[in-house]
């Protein structure tokens, strides 16, 4: 059976809001990427010690970290951007999360992205090479204007990394967004797919909509996890409201709205989902 994760800051920062909606819309998991306005990465000891402290009283916990490594340019010094890395897997490790989501990296002013893939896999064989003894794996999300924003580049990446280390972590809107089929990029990345995110969105005009209201063509992708036995999470990224550049929002409405959207596709295609009985 499918679980149900969420981006919870789309619904507010407030962290006792964040999570009484989740409680609410049968969300059992963050992916943790923001609390009071703060960035995951930027949480001191004190704000990690309050959500781990209350999502554990609540009864839920942390999936993954939903980190912004690498969303910088390639051309920016890696080391420092490294370092940022490094906290995220702290913080993996703090809240028992076994993802780490990333991205690979924009390109420098008046360049593209494409002809620094050596350095973009170096960078990528170096984060492999730090959580090698971890309990954490990094998934990769495809995203606009990165490295691995087309199917391809993505399949490269998984291919050329060749370690367990580093999964995908399936956006079907950023396939939309980049005017591709999702559908078409998922036989060659469904065996490196580990973490689902679910957003749609129209081909034209790019806008997001609720689950199977889209061409992300979800409702296939969906029933093929499904058939093969995926029992992994299905994290909700709705972007209802707004979208930006690092995050998106939705609101406590418009959250109910992706999720119920979600969990109606699932129950009319008989796909197993935890909180959509």
């Amino acid at each position: 059976m499918m679980k149900l994760a969420a981006f919870a800051d789309e619904i507010s920062p407030d962290l006792n809001e964040q999570i009484k909606v989740c409680k609410e819309n049968q969300v059992t998991h963050f992916e943790l990427r923001g609390v009071y306005g703060k960035n995951v990465l930027d949480f001191d000891k004190a704000l990690r010690s309050e959500i781990k402290t209350k999502l554990h009283d609540s009864g839920l916990a942390v999936v993954s970290i939903g980190s912004p490594i690498g969303k910088v340019k390639i051309s920016d010094p890696w080391p420092a951007h490294f370092e940022r890395f490094k906290i995220a897997v702290d913080a993996a490790e703090y809240f028992g999360a076994p993802f780490v989501r990333v991205f690979s990296y924009y390109s420098p002013e008046g360049g593209c992205v494409l002809e620094h893939r050596e350095e973009v896999l170096r960078r990528f064989r170096d984060k492999v090479q730090y959580i090698k003894d971890r309990p954490v794996t990094i998934v990769h999300e495809n995203e606009a204007k990165i490295y691995g924003e087309k199917g391809r580049e993505c399949l490269d990446l998984m291919k050329s990394i060749n370690s367990p280390k580093l999964r995908s972590a399936f956006d079907f809107a950023n396939f939309v967004q980049a005017s591709e089929k999702p559908l078409s990029n998922w036989p060659s990345l469904k065996p490196y797919s580990v973490h689902i995110h679910i957003k749609d969105a129209l081909m034209a005009g790019s806008k997001v909509v609720p689950a199977g209201e889209g061409d992300g063509q979800v409702e296939p992708i969906l029933l093929d996890l499904s058939k093969s036995g995926y029992t992994g999470f299905l994290s909700l990224e709705p972007h209802l409201a707004a979208q930006g550049q690092f995050s998106g929002f939705s609101g406590p409405a418009l959250f109910k709205v992706a999720a119920d959207a979600l969990k109606n596709l699932c129950r009319k295609n008989g796909i197993p989902l935890a909180g959509a009985t």
